[in-house]
């Protein structure tokens, strides 16, 4: 009698297997997120980047079925507010380009990433008032605010991905809110709303 083989995959196999299904499909997800909190496209794709390796090495931590892409904007965002304290205890970030355009005497104009930035803002949903109020908010209310207004997680989502209880959740929402409210309060009424 002949046993039949299975064909035996690695873990190395089954980790990558998973990934792909469960993790690939919410990249650009997890890109306009990551673009939303940085407002610098190389900074967002070193945080998706750096979220995506923090995937694969804690993958066996994962329960395959749940929802992957709260638990990987839960790693974005543990991952971005990592970077935003060691930054705010570092040196400013000086950007090449406007140094460059100081030396050459062009020092009104803005570095070539930030209009870039600006050019693509404008073809999106979102107008430059709404985004640049968006930018304004403390980082706390901002998260808040695109992960329930532009990416629709529900308030039990937002807890688990921000690890703050669903109250909390709300009370950031609402407040962030109202800052928006008082902020666009002129640009609504050139729009018509009142």
């Amino acid at each position: 009698m002949e046993i039949p083989t299975q064909s035996v995959s690695s873990p190395q196999a089954n980790a990558q297997a998973l990934f792909e299904k469960e993790f690939m499909p919410h990249l650009d997800a997890m890109y306009n997120f990551a673009l939303r909190l940085t407002n610098d496209e190389d900074d967002a794709q070193d945080l998706v980047q750096d979220t995506c390796m923090k995937a694969f090495r804690f993958i066996d931590s994962f329960e395959p079925g749940t929802y992957a892409k709260a638990w990987l904007f839960r790693i974005l965002k543990n991952n971005f507010i990592n970077d935003y304290r060691k930054k705010s205890r570092g040196p400013a970030k000086v950007e090449f380009e406007w140094v460059e355009q100081s030396f050459s005497g062009d020092e009104d104009q803005e570095p070539a990433s930030h209009a870039d930035l600006h050019a693509e803002t404008v073809n999106e949903m979102l107008g430059d008032e709404i985004t640049a109020a968006i930018q304004a908010l403390p980082v706390d209310f901002r998260m808040i605010i695109i992960l329930c207004d532009l990416e629709e997680f529900s308030y039990e989502e937002m807890a688990r991905i921000l690890d703050i209880p669903i109250g909390t959740v709300r009370s950031r929402l609402h407040r962030a809110r109202a800052i928006l409210k008082e902020s666009l309060a002129t640009y609504a009424k050139s729009k018509g709303y009142h």
